[in-house]
């Protein structure tokens, strides 16, 4: 099989014809995962009998021994190519520097903490086969972790489908296999707030659901409850305007609301000479709208910087190396 496969990896590079398919994933402090984690990827190629692969790294300014490790593979990995970037840019920016130097007819997008077992491109793989679909996605029927983390992460998919234009089905994962058309749809969009979930599907053509069940690692959960907030609010502000539309109906509900108590104060007045006092009720609306300004003007700024940094028209990340 592996003879087998090197040889024809020789012949594509020879006649520059893509592989059959790409297995990307992201390096952060990966290296503890990584010679598990490229077995099963070489065990899952051979189940669904494709000799004509490659598997993709992005080193994602990772501070351990990963990219050193993986460039070691390498010698017994022909089909292994590593994307080295100038720092740590963000998982999702990593992501996508993995999309565009996939050069698969297929991808296979996958984190690489074993939390899902590569094996599972098998799956991936007949599903899209059997469906004749652009995109399968993995998504879990029930959440992994405890209490908390079931919570917030419930309480960010239905936050965010219900604050965005963009509805995404609930509880999807990183992993996923694409065809190579959805990939180059994918990659047109020029955004530089990335939410690849929101963007996957916004991009269209036919995608299906396939069940995955996540392995929990060990230790606490790093996604804090306010990490998971700023996730929420970055994600719903790079899909969607709907925010600022509430936030303008609510301005324009408490301006009516405003004048009607003032015009019904003034009639109180006139006609039975009573005036409504109280330093409490006053306050209580003066914090009320002060709070609601406050959070407006937020709001407002939130979108002005998505719009700053768009404009500025950065990369969304720098390679330092490319590994072949």
């Amino acid at each position: 099989m592996a003879e087998s496969a090197n040889k024809i990896m020789k012949e594509s590079k020879a006649n520059n014809m893509p592989p059959e398919i790409s297995i990307v994933s992201t390096m952060y402090r990966s290296q503890s995962f990584l010679e598990r984690f490229l077995a099963e990827c070489l065990q899952a190629v051979s189940e669904i009998e494709c000799n004509d692969f490659e598997i993709l790294l992005i080193n994602d300014g990772s501070p351990d021994n990963s990219l050193a490790y993986a460039l070691t593979r390498r010698s017994d990995i022909p089909q292994l190519a590593v994307v080295d970037l100038s720092r740590n840019f963000g998982h999702h920016h990593a992501i996508q520097a993995g999309l565009r130097h996939a050069r698969g007819n297929l991808v296979f997008l996958i984190d690489c903490d074993l939390e899902v077992s590569p094996l599972v491109l098998t799956d991936f793989y007949r599903k899209l086969r059997e469906s004749d679909c652009d995109m399968v996605f993995g998504y879990q029927e029930a959440r992994k972790g405890g209490w908390f983390e079931q919570i917030t992460g419930n309480l960010f998919w239905k936050g965010f489908n219900f604050l965005s234009d963009i509805k995404i089905p609930e509880n999807i994962i990183t992993e996923r296999i694409m065809t190579r058309r959805f990939v180059e749809a994918l990659l047109q969009m020029g955004d530089r707030n990335l939410f690849l979930g929101g963007m996957m599907s916004w991009t269209g053509f036919h995608q299906i659901g396939l069940p995955v069940i996540k392995k929990q690692r060990g230790g606490q959960s790093t996604y804090t409850i306010a990490r998971r907030i700023g996730v929420m609010v970055n994600a719903v502000s790079s899909f969607s305007a709907q925010p600022l539309i509430w936030l303008f109906n609510t301005g324009v509900t408490i301006t009516l609301l405003s004048f009607l108590l003032a015009f019904y104060l003034v009639l109180r007045k006139l006609l039975f000479d009573d005036a409504l006092i109280g330093f409490t009720s006053v306050m209580t609306v003066m914090t009320l709208s002060l709070g609601i300004m406050t959070t407006a003007i937020g709001l407002v700024g939130i979108y002005l910087g998505k719009v700053f940094n768009q404009v500025q028209n950065r990369p969304t990340y720098i390679v330092k190396d490319i590994y072949r």
